[in-house]
């Protein structure tokens, strides 16, 4: 094989599987991702020229200028509701987790969905916002007013959601196309919210560095998730191994206890696989048969009872037979 082949192959097929490191330059577009984040808040608190930009778009009303892709948009909002592309992207890494026989997928989208929930929804009921529909005072930011539209929860979760597609790629080709694919639906669905009039533009902004924050971080999170697979794993294999072995039967284990000996008669309390020979059951306890012999007749059982047999005692000492001179004596004195 060529050395071009040999490195397009690794190209194409890199270690797959492999949960993801953070580099030197994640750590940097996560510092960046950030600091635009706290900009965006400040500029909205200060009721800065942002808050002119989300009014002055708010008062042209876009979806009047449209009205003929009004219906369509209202459905391609779904792909940002938390419910439809949750559903959507757990049947996809369900069927990759058993294919692959690993829980890291599933692990990954739980755990960024749930630092999403935490972070957004923290952020969009302190903060309080006010959405374009129900604002008050025109050129104000109608900040803590008991509203939860900052930052744009549809937003956050269409980069989230569809972005964790792409991090999860096994190809570096794949991991690129996912990315181009997973922005466009995030701007997309952003673009439709200010649209329709349910968010601001500074909503949408702050939701989409909210959601990119998340994907940035998940590499922290890789070892806690690799701890939780490993115990989910160790879980579901004692379950298993409960299953297999039935509720009743003894846990025999790899030592027999020595028969106990007195009076010159070895104890009838110990059996185990050392004794050989059949050995009688005591007088309280019935012994079970033996394992791989059939049961004995009607005929050879004694029903035992907590006092011992209910069949009295016979005494079966053999008779002495008459010696055999007399008989030939008696046969003479016969034939005579």
């Amino acid at each position: 094989m060529r050395t071009d082949e040999r490195l397009h192959r690794v190209e194409e097929h890199p270690t797959a599987g492999d949960p993801q490191r953070m580099s030197r330059t994640r750590v940097w577009l996560f510092g960046l991702t950030l600091a635009v984040y706290v900009a965006i808040v400040v500029g909205v608190l200060t009721t800065s020229k942002l808050v002119t930009l989300d009014w002055q778009v708010m008062l042209w009303r876009p979806y009047k200028q449209w009205p003929q892709i009004h219906a369509f948009l209202d459905y391609f909002v779904v792909l940002g509701q938390r419910g439809p592309t949750a559903v959507m992207v757990l049947a996809w890494l369900g069927w990759r987790s058993w294919r692959h026989r690993t829980l890291h997928p599933l692990l990954v989208l739980g755990s960024s969905l749930l630092l999403l929930n935490i972070t957004v929804g923290a952020v969009k009921y302190g903060l309080g916002r006010l959405g374009p529909h129900y604002a008050t005072t025109v050129g104000s930011s109608e900040m803590f007013a008991g509203g939860d539209i900052f930052p744009s929860g549809h937003t956050a979760n269409a980069v989230v959601t569809w972005g964790v597609l792409a991090y999860l790629a096994r190809t570096q080709r794949a991991q690129r196309i996912g990315s181009v694919i997973s922005a466009l639906l995030a701007l997309g669905v952003g673009a439709t919210t200010v649209y329709l009039g349910t968010h601001w533009v500074s909503d949408v902004l702050l939701g989409w560095a909210a959601g990119l924050l998340i994907l940035l971080a998940l590499p922290w999170f890789e070892p806690a998730m690799a701890r939780m697979e490993d115990w989910i794993s160790a879980a579901y294999g004692r379950l298993l191994d409960r299953r297999r072995v039935p509720a009743g039967l003894p846990v025999v284990g790899p030592a027999l206890a020595t028969p106990r000996v007195e009076d010159g008669e070895p104890s009838r309390e110990t059996v185990g696989a050392g004794t050989r020979g059949p050995v009688a059951p005591s007088a309280s306890t019935p012994a079970p048969h033996a394992p791989g012999r059939p049961p004995t007749g009607r005929n050879e059982r004694t029903p035992l009872s907590p006092a011992g047999s209910r069949r009295p005692p016979v005494d079966r000492t053999a008779r002495p037979a008459p010696p055999l001179v007399h008989q030939q004596v008696r046969g003479r004195g016969i034939a005579g």
